[in-house]
């Protein structure tokens, strides 16, 4: 089964992780580096970790400098009101302002989990920033995204989560980020969730697990990269696969760990 013509990314949570952001802050250009060192051919950024390459100008030349596509920017807001703050209206339109100069780039939206009180009211408050912020990107001629995640104060996690926030979705502005690795780590079954959501995928990330207590290294855990890039093949998935490695290696050396990805990523899909 040919998989040459899939693209697979990294992201820089990976980098992130170390001292929450505070340890690589202002070295996107070197995590693009490194990103085109791995073999990958695209990156996706956090929004408001960008540093000067925040800058769509500069981000572009350095992207063309190291032919590597921005694959999508993650927007990663709180979103504990019922409506966006001035700060989160003005961090969302800045995004989108960026993501305008690079055609076909996402924004995938992602809530920072918060905890699970009064979860049925903040899930339908989440669903409205969620389709809220899709349009306004839509306006804007920019593709979105959801991204749910699976800490346990996230009100994305469980399947009774997802049937909510992904049926509630409108599919003309928002689709799907399906991130196997916190699939899996909020109890389900990530090939059958990207199943039953077919429809929504427009971004695919991969993280491993092993539910010791959760990420691990790509490859070293019991997410079922083959299966899951199998089905994406055979259903024409012509999106990304960013690859969002958090495993503990990452913390002490990030760049290691992207190599390894891409590495491991070219063995088992790109021969």
């Amino acid at each position: 089964m040919d998989k040459n013509f899939l693209r697979f990314g990294a992201e820089v949570y990976t980098w992130f992780m170390n001292e929450n952001g505070r340890t690589h802050a202002g070295k996107l250009g070197h995590m693009i580096e490194i990103t085109a060192q791995a073999g990958f051919q695209g990156i996706e950024p956090i929004h408001f970790w960008m540093g000067d390459l925040k800058d769509p100008i500069k981000l572009k030349d350095k992207l063309d400098e190291q032919k590597i596509e921005l694959a999508a920017i993650a927007l990663s807001l709180n979103w504990k009101e019922p409506t966006s703050t001035e700060d989160e209206k003005r961090e969302i339109l800045e995004t989108i302002k960026i993501l305008q100069h690079f055609p076909g780039a996402l924004l995938c939206i992602v809530q920072i989990p918060a905890g699970r009180h009064d979860l049925e009211v903040r899930r339908k408050q989440l669903l409205k920033h969620i389709l809220d912020t899709a349009k306004i990107a839509a306006d804007h001629g920019v593709e979105s995204t959801f991204h749910p995640n699976s800490p346990p104060h996230s009100i994305a996690r469980t399947r009774e989560d997802y049937d909510f926030l992904l049926g509630g979705l409108d599919s003309k502005t928002c689709g799907w980020t399906p991130d196997v690795g916190h699939i899996i780590n909020g109890g389900m079954d990530p090939l059958e969730m990207m199943k039953t959501y077919k429809q929504l995928i427009n971004l695919v990330h991969y993280k491993d697990w092993d539910g010791q207590p959760d990420f691990v290294l790509m490859g070293k855990g019991k997410v079922d990269f083959i299966s899951i890039t199998d089905w994406l093949v055979t259903n024409n998935y012509k999106g990304w696969i960013i690859c969002e490695d958090e495993g503990k290696e990452a913390y002490d050396n990030p760049d290691g760990v992207t190599l390894h990805d891409g590495a491991w990523i070219r063995e088992n899909f790109k021969k």
